[in-house]
């Protein structure tokens, strides 16, 4: 089964979304089902400067004060630390993360895609690096043991199609899960509702491979949007 997984790297919910898939996949997978997993690129703040702002600062100007952008990441920071991941939002620096989903395309290239996603994830959350900044993208691309030319055009062109093509699809909040092209889950769900969605879609499709329009197999789940608001 193919799943496409559109998310950003400075989205905590999508952090939390592709940790919950992970495990989902794991228990599919020990039940005997196969799983492709490709990472698709999202930009919650595709006019964001990588200027070393402060996350929290920027959250507070764009969604009405101090006090909103703490509740608003208060509540995703409690979610992620009970599934074991950890969020500082105290040190994380808002980016723009066109060069960052290009790193992603190039590792993915090269085998690393999901490695490459995780350390984004933890040096924008954990680690307070600028995941804007093309000298740090390609010191992590070197300790990915990546080849990446940040400074060039390589993987521009291939993930300005794919905004466009998540443009198109009607993509507005993420993380987004489409299955087989036809069966969309959105939003950060519990594993047990990942889980069963692999089961459903791999039932369906098994039945009846003709195509079908993307229908919705669960939605509501904790996202952010494209304005870059996060659930709270």
């Amino acid at each position: 089964m193919k799943v496409e997984i559109y998310s950003d790297v400075v989205c905590p919910w999508c952090y939390i979304g592709h940790a919950r898939f992970a495990r989902a996949v794991e228990r599919y997978r020990a039940k005997g089902g196969e799983v492709e997993v490709e990472f698709r690129p999202f930009q919650l703040a595709p006019d964001a400067e990588s200027n070393g702002e402060l996350t929290l600062k920027w959250a507070a100007e764009k969604f009405g004060g101090s006090e909103r952008a703490a509740q608003m990441f208060g509540r995703v920071t409690e979610v992620a630390t009970e599934d074991g991941l950890v969020l500082d939002f105290d040190h994380s620096i808002q980016a723009n993360t066109f060069d960052a989903h290009r790193l992603i395309r190039l590792a993915g290239e090269q085998g690393k895609g999901e490695e490459a996603l995780y350390a984004l994830f933890r040096a924008h959350f954990t680690d307070g690096l600028d995941v804007g900044s093309r000298e740090a993208l390609s010191k992590l691309a070197t300790e990915l043991g990546v080849r990446a030319d940040l400074e060039g055009e390589d993987g521009a062109a291939a993930v300005k199609e794919e905004l466009a093509r998540a443009r198109a699809l009607g993509v507005s909040s993420v993380p987004l899960f489409l299955f087989e092209g036809q069966f969309a889950v959105s939003g950060a769900q519990p594993e047990d509702t990942l889980l069963a969605a692999l089961e459903e879609v791999a039932e369906r499709t098994g039945q009846s491979p003709a195509a079908r329009a993307v229908k919705a197999a669960a939605s509501g789940g904790d996202a952010c949007d494209d304005e870059g608001y996060c659930a709270v």
